[in-house]
């Protein structure tokens, strides 16, 4: 079999592309782009044109990034005193007009790391210190304040704002112009302003082909975490016992253990009997 030659690199003459910046193989930069001294693109980037990647930033191979784009600029952190932090992002997401992403803090690790294919819409926003899985979606306008995490396949929908330091487990949903304060469970549903645990993921993990029996011990396992009898903490201890060999309900549970002290989002009422 022939060996496929590598693609050809192309840079359009009016981007700007400063001595030390890493460029891979295959690499394509469109009009008015601008290319820090330290920044890394991987195998078979494009950016479309008008789009700036600066600072420490690494993206990897196969991303795609639209125009006026602004990515590895110093972090909205009036803290910030210019420490060498970083900006991952990885191979093969997409980014999209406008979106905005920050590298760390001192305060926060120095890094702010972004999965791979993952797909970032216009004029969405990642804060600093931020950690974010593998395929997570965000829709128009999403704002993720610094330090968040952001856990695989989780969907967050147009102009959602999520706190600082808030967690959003794997698999979980915000919906759109949902302001989330809390710790949001991994397969959870959250909605409304000043968001609210609305139940489960269903359709999402069934678009990802969970099982129904996986799916039905979520169900009541949910039940069981928030009903009313007794604390959080106590209810996390039955459900453990009592689902002790279904990892998707252990995780959930460990999710909630990680948290220590944090708030998780619940619901507005208790849901009926499991």
């Amino acid at each position: 079999m022939q060996a496929t030659a590598p693609a050809e690199t192309r840079i359009h003459p009016s981007a700007v592309i400063e001595d030390g910046a890493v460029l891979g193989e295959g690499v394509r930069i469109g009009p008015f782009c601008h290319v820090g001294p330290e920044v890394h693109l991987g195998d078979g980037i494009e950016l479309v044109s008008h789009v700036v990647v600066a600072g420490r930033t690494t993206i990897g191979a196969g991303t795609r990034i639209f125009p006026f784009a602004s990515i590895g600029h110093p972090p909205q952190d009036l803290k910030y005193r210019g420490e060498p932090s970083t900006l991952t992002i990885g191979a093969d997401c997409l980014i999209r007009e406008g979106v905005t992403m920050n590298p760390g803090t001192a305060g926060g690790g120095l890094k702010t790391v972004v999965g791979d294919r993952c797909a970032f819409l216009a004029n969405s926003h990642v804060g600093h210190d931020c950690r974010i899985g593998d395929n997570v979606v965000f829709s128009n306008n999403v704002m993720l304040a610094g330090h968040c995490s952001v856990g695989d396949y989780a969907i967050l929908g147009g102009g959602a704002a999520v706190i600082q330091f808030a967690r959003v487990g794997p698999h979980a949903f915000v919906g759109g112009l949902s302001g989330l304060e809390n710790d949001l469970i991994p397969y959870g549903m959250a909605l409304g302003n000043r968001a609210h645990l609305s139940g489960l993921n269903i359709i999402g993990l069934q678009r990802r082909g969970f099982s129904r029996e996986d799916i039905h011990a979520l169900r009541r396992a949910y039940r069981l975490l928030f009903a009313q009898e007794g604390t959080l903490m106590e209810r996390v201890e039955d459900v453990a016992a009592e689902f002790e060999t279904h990892a998707i309900v252990q995780e959930i549970l460990a999710f909630i253990r990680e948290g220590g002290k944090r708030s998780v989002c619940m619901p507005r009422e208790a849901p009926g009997p499991a």
